[in-house]
């Protein structure tokens, strides 16, 4: 029987307390927050986001890597 301490603390998703509306593609600094040093995007057990967060910075970073304003991986 597992006790409630051992359990560990969500993680509040940092978009929904700064009441973020929408993320921009072009602000690479930002996206690059939610990406590993291969490239790929961090997922949200990780990063702590909320679900539609999520979305919307999977989205944004595939448009930044189409738009070329960030590279698919990195060396």
């Amino acid at each position: 029987m597992a006790r409630q301490d051992d359990k560990k603390k969500r993680k509040n998703c940092s978009l929904c307390a700064d009441k973020v509306e929408s993320i921009d593609y072009k602000d690479a600094a930002k996206l690059k927050r939610y990406l590993t040093e291969a490239g790929k995007i961090i997922p949200r057990r990780i990063t702590g986001n909320c679900a539609e967060h999520q979305r919307m910075i999977a989205k944004a970073i595939k448009r930044a890597r189409e738009a070329a304003i960030i590279s698919y991986t990195f060396d």
